[in-house]
């Protein structure tokens, strides 16, 4: 069995990373205190990673750092399953609008992680 762990390079870039996805997203739940400003970080959140795993998959000339500091740093800070789940949970006794929101947030996520990896794609080939 190969020890595959990371170094402490690719741990300081995760937590830095990942320090300024969350204040990002912090930042805009607290300009923006609504329910569906979840909802928006979690898809602009998987658009972005889309088109960054696009446009950097096996890329020459790009630092291994790269990857682990903005999509499991910088986006895993800022999109959150957790808030989602709470946020789910808190719309319980209201299942229409629980349902609206599970849908938006899965379907939009999806939905914008498609496209980022297509745009993504698409520039990558046109530069």
């Amino acid at each position: 069995m190969s020890d595959h762990r990371p170094g402490r390079p690719v741990i300081a870039v995760v937590a830095a990373g990942g320090a300024l996805g969350a204040v990002a997203r912090y930042a805009l739940t607290a300009a923006w205190p609504a329910i569906w400003t979840t909802v928006a970080v979690n898809v602009i959140g998987c658009l972005a990673i889309g088109v960054l795993l696009a446009r950097i998959a096996d890329r020459p000339g790009v630092s291994p750092l790269l990857r682990p500091f903005l999509a499991t740093g910088v986006l895993g800070g800022f999109t959150t399953f957790s808030a989602f789940t709470v946020q789910t949970l808190d719309l319980a006794d209201r299942p229409p609008a629980a349902a609206a929101y599970v849908l938006a947030t899965v379907g939009g996520s999806v939905g914008a992680a498609w496209l980022g990896a297509r745009l993504g794609r698409r520039r990558a080939g046109s530069a």
